[in-house]
């Protein structure tokens, strides 16, 4: 072996020594004889205690037995087997000292020879492996692992295994349980019985392996008095129990016929509960309890799995015998469910879930099955509450594990809920009544869940919530009178986080009831607006409720017109209450903001809305709109003054980044105005297009110049959807300063704005695009053939994009009743446009950049290709439009089977039968007779496709592209 190379294998080693040993791996597994080498280093004792190096000498090894092995002739068959008895003897020995992931190596290395030698060229593997292991610990611990590792290797059902695989593992299981498999269970029996007391873990090994094996082996040889009276006595047994209810648990999982299973599973439970297994003590350990939760979850499942299959075959006598057994499990389920230790209680959930299943399969509902809901409902309610251990502040890992848990828990309370609607509802009622009037003495894990279980209502019950309120107190129904004690209890008032989430999530979820009682919505914007939501401690508090209120609002906006009167005079005080928290969050402040940014967002968007949806005049709707703004428009000058006099970097990008949230804020509140309440209708468009002249300022600022023109842009888009002409005379601000410094990115970003423009005003946008057409046009170019480092990715993409944006750009004016902007070009700039046309069709090797150019293509075809069109475009049309259909298409990174390819082949497929359609026989004269023969097309080629052009647009598609697949090949 290389000594120097081995050193590398020391994790303390420097990067050169481990690369060097990583390529002496590479070396060892590529040779010959590299494995051999490694066999006889692992073997002959000279680098005992070296953990590396015997672990890397094993790893060549089952890189050779992985992928050469199989191949092999007799020697090396011979030394492999060899080998593996040699490593086993070794790992075999008491005084051996291996740590276990080299014993886990030895045993797939076994596992390994085996796959590739069983049955036919080591037949006897079996009674070689027992007969090479004396029997003790270390042996029979090696042994074990040989076991497991061949399950890993054949049986193991997560692996995925080819088919080859497969076949393969089929023969050789078939094999063991004719020629092996009952000595192996004797093996199995006596290392259980041999074991149980000197070595625990040992014994623990062989119940997995009985487990794992149990399910392709005769379950006789398993399920008999012999292995059940030892698997019993180990129940009783504290450091093995737990291994022996995984086994008894993979036992009973084992696949039968139904009668056959209902028969084994009765057979176990019987004894174990005669034994007092399945009553264990209060204070039992809790790994032991979630262990027998698991084996008590594999009963019910099983028999319910063995019930679905006999009333399948319509078997109703045995049928009712395991219905029978199953309700007798009903207790058992009760019990683990509601255990204390929620890992117990989750690990009989697939139970519970499945019994609810069959009932709802049932067509009557007994008594007897009534009270098994009500007791599951009271059980599932009672383990939703949160332990007095649970930290609310700093949520961890137990935390998250507990909130699956309850995920768990409310599927399971949905699905109750669909069996008996009426009883949960009274339930509820009687939880909610009992619990929210005593808020002040009550736990606050009893007043959450009281609370959750209200807003878990409005999922279950059946009926669209709209229905389940009355304006008629005589008439309300159960959830509204709760809803009501919810907001009149004032249990709002208790301060804890978690309920005073649960209470705004629960009011913004049933906005409905406000329509049938709206005297209660100041109770609710009051609670809001102080120290119970956007001003309580928990920021996580304040955040959600900044999100609950925008939705609250939005709820009550969309709902009936006498909503709104009853918000009117509240519209003020919920301004002025919140004023301090519009204050923009700046560098300057020098305090900390209650909100975030992104909960300033949603807070600056529901202000919008209230003024907006309000039924105020629109002089008094233009004073409150301006008011709320003001905050924005007052610091926004100062704070691009003081970015442009400022030298630190960090504090630039605070003033940038403020400067940026100012827009933001703007541009949320304009989303309160719709096509029914219009910023012109409000009386609020000087307040927007002032702001807007003040925003402008800063398209020059050079410093963090991207992220202050996202927030302008941003702000442009929404003046666009909510201002008409007024929004023109600034586009050309934006533009001017775009194209003193163009940058692809930018230009990438301003063209959507264009294309906005230009699908709100069509044909009335077009003296205004006029103008700023070309220096556009010429700018995106001049950007698009600056030279770029090869190996600039960024740059590359950036281009890439621009390009598809250009070509968008066009689209989207022909599209909107504006091609006289490009008619109208001078000739020259014309001819160039339609170049870059062509070239973005034949050329640019982007599929999405060619279906748009060939759409283009077609539309100007569909215009101007006619007698009446444009003078000398046909012309145009014959030599450039026409052969970039035939270039594009053969050009190599034309891929023909990929699924954006094949979408521009058909733009392409569109644009030829076009052609066709506006030009008739003479542009089927000039393919036959002048162009395609140009090109060397074979005459009944040209025919054929002269023919195909004719056909409807799907029969043309697949034959142009078989038409380009065959001249390709």
């Amino acid at each position: 072996m290389d000594e120097d190379a081995l050193r590398g294998l020391d994790p303390r080693a420097n990067p050169q020594l481990q690369n060097r040993a990583l390529q002496y791996f590479e070396q060892l597994k590529s040779s010959h004889d590299g494995w051999k080498l490694c066999a006889a280093t692992f073997t002959n004792g000279n680098y005992f205690g070296n953990d590396q190096v015997r672990f890397f000498c094993l790893q060549v090894i089952e890189h050779y037995l992985r992928y050469r092995y199989r191949e092999a002739g007799i020697d090396d068959q011979q030394s492999v087997r060899s080998l593996i008895c040699t490593c086993l003897q070794l790992m075999g020995n008491e005084s051996n000292q291996d740590r276990n992931f080299l014993r886990n190596k030895v045993a797939q290395i076994t596992s390994l020879g085996f796959v590739a030698d069983y049955p036919h060229r080591w037949p006897s593997f079996f009674t070689d492996l027992i007969g090479i292991l004396s029997p003790s610990a270390k042996a029979v611990d090696i042994y074990l692992r040989v076991l497991l590792s061949i399950d890993s290797e054949v049986v193991d059902r997560e692996i995925v295994h080819t088919f080859e695989e497969i076949q393969r593992n089929t023969v050789i299981k078939d094999a063991m349980r004719e020629q092996s498999v009952l000595q192996l269970t004797e093996t199995w029996y006596t290392i259980l019985t041999q074991f149980q007391s000197s070595n625990p873990e040992v014994t623990c090994m062989c119940l997995d392996v009985i487990g794992k094996y149990v399910s392709w082996i005769d379950i006789n040889l398993i399920a008999n008095d012999k292995f059940v009276g030892v698997l019993l006595e180990f129940m009783s047994m504290p450091l093995i129990r737990e291994s022996a209810c995984d086994c008894i648990h993979d036992i009973i999982n084992k696949g039968m016929e139904p009668v056959a299973k209902t028969k084994l599973i009765e057979s176990f439970t019987s004894i174990l509960q005669n034994r007092g297994i399945f009553n264990p003590q209060e204070e039992e350990e809790g790994d032991y309890m979630a262990k027998l939760s698991k084996l008590i979850n594999g009963i019910g499942v099983n028999l319910i799995i063995s019930w679905q299959k006999l009333q399948k075959a319509e078997d109703q006598e045995n049928s009712s015998v395991t219905m029978a057994a199953l309700e007798e499990k009903v207790p058992l389920m009760f019990r683990f469910l509601g255990d204390e230790d929620d890992d117990v209680s989750a690990a009989v959930i697939p139970f519970v879930q499945e019994y609810i299943g069959i009932l709802k399969q049932m067509k009557q509902i007994s008594p007897k099955h009534r009270e098994h809901i009500e007791g599951l409902l009271y059980t599932v309610i009672k383990k939703m509450k949160y332990d007095d251990s649970y930290n609310f502040d700093h949520e961890g890992e137990d935390e998250a594990m507990f909130q699956e848990y309850r995920k768990q828990l409310k599927t399971l309370f949905t699905n109750l809920s669909a069996l008996d609607t009426e009883l949960m509802v009274v339930t509820i009622h009687t939880l909610v009544t009992q619990t929210l009037p005593q808020w002040e003495t009550v736990k606050v894990c009893d007043l959450e869940v009281a609370i959750t279980m209200l807003y878990m209502l409005g999922e279950a019950l059946p009926n669209p919530q709209g229905q389940q309120f009355s304006p008629d107190i005589s008439k309300a129904s159960a959830l509204q009178n709760m809803i009501r004690l919810l907001i009149s209890s004032r249990v709002s008032c208790q301060g804890h986080m978690i309920v005073e989430l649960q209470f705004f999530e629960t009011v913004a979820r049933y906005e409905k009831f406000f329509l049938a009682e709206p005297q209660h919505i100041p109770d609710v914007l009051m609670a809001f607006t102080d120290e119970r939501g956007f001003r309580h401690p928990s920021a996580q508090v304040r955040s959600r409720t900044s999100y609950l209120f925008s939705r609250f609002i939005k709820g009550l906006k969309y709902l009936d017109m006498m909503i709104r009167g009853q918000l009117n005079p509240y519209i003020e005080d919920v301004l002025s209450r919140i004023q301090d928290l519009l204050v923009l969050n700046t560098p300057d402040n020098g305090y900390q903001h209650l909100l975030s940014n992104e909960d300033q967002l949603f807070i600056y968007e529901t202000a919008g809305s209230l003024i907006v949806s309000s039924s105020l005049s629109p002089e008094r709707k233009h004073h409150l709109m301006k008011e709320l703004l003001s905050p924005i428009a007052s610091k926004f000058e100062s704070l691009l003054s003081k970015l442009q006099g400022e030298t630190d970097e960090k504090r630039q990008y605070a003033y940038a980044q403020s400067i940026n949230m100012a827009t933001s804020l703007a541009s949320r509140v304009s989303k309160g105005f719709s096509s029914q309440q219009t910023m012109q209708a409000c009386g609020c468009v000087e307040t927007f297009t002032d702001l807007l002249k003040i925003f402008l300022q800063a398209v020059n600022v050079p410093t963090h110049r991207q992220l202050i023109q996202t927030g302008v842009r941003q702000y442009l888009h929404r003046m666009v959807v909510c201002l008409e002409k007024e929004i023109l005379p600034f586009v050309p601000v934006v533009l001017e300063n775009l194209l003193k410094q163009p940058e692809a990115k930018e230009l990438h970003d301003f063209l959507p704005l264009m294309n906005q423009l230009i699908m709100k005003f069509k044909a009335a946008i077009v003296p205004f695009l006029q103008q700023v057409f070309m220096p556009l046009v010429s700018t995106i170019f001049q950007v698009l053939s600056t030279p770029s480092d090869d190996l600039d990715q960024v740059t590359a993409v950036e281009k890439k994009m621009l390009q598809r944006s250009y070509y968008l750009f066009l689209s989207t004016i022909i599209s909107n009743d504006c091609l006289d902007v490009i008619k109208n070009q001078e000739m020259n700039n014309l001819h160039s446009l339609l170049l870059t046309v062509v070239q973005g069709a034949a050329d640019i090797p982007d599929p999405q950049s060619q279906k748009m150019c060939y759409n283009i293509m077609k539309k100007l075809v569909e215009t101007w290709g006619g007698p009446n069109g444009l003078a000398g475009f046909v012309d145009f049309m014959y030599k450039s439009f026409l052969p970039a259909c035939f270039l594009g298409p053969m050009k190599p990174t034309f891929d023909l089977n990929d699924g954006q390819t094949s979408l521009a082949l058909g733009e392409c497929a569109q644009c030829l039968r076009c052609m066709l359609d506006k030009r008739g026989q003479e542009f089927l004269t000039y393919l036959s007779t002048d162009y395609l023969p140009k090109l060397n097309v074979p005459a009944e080629n040209i025919q054929e496709l002269c023919e195909a052009l004719k056909t409807d647009n799907k029969t043309f598609r697949t034959y142009l592209k078989n038409f380009f697949l065959k001249a390709k090949s």
